[in-house]
């Protein structure tokens, strides 16, 4: 499978870094940090389907705002309500 993009991962990447909420990629049992550009650029396929953990106090905006640079990319994210 191919890895998502460089420009992808970059633009992930500084759109989670924009906020203070954790923010976490699950898939399968592996867990991400989105602000990490290693932990994408090791894991983030293109074809994969992620949840989208998002916990603080900006947690509502950075889920759309994560949920728009995934889809802008052509990458399948859940946002997950716990």
């Amino acid at each position: 499978m191919p890895n998502a993009n460089n420009a992808a991962i970059v633009e992930i990447s500084q759109t989670a870094n924009k906020f203070r909420s954790s923010i976490v990629l699950q898939y399968d049992n592996k867990y991400i940090d989105v602000k990490s550009i290693l932990g994408l650029f090791t894991t983030l396929l293109a074809s994969g389907s992620y949840d989208l953990h998002v916990h603080g106090p900006d947690a509502e905006e950075a889920k759309k705002a994560m949920a728009e640079v995934f889809e802008k990319h052509g990458l399948k994210i859940n946002s997950i309500q716990d």
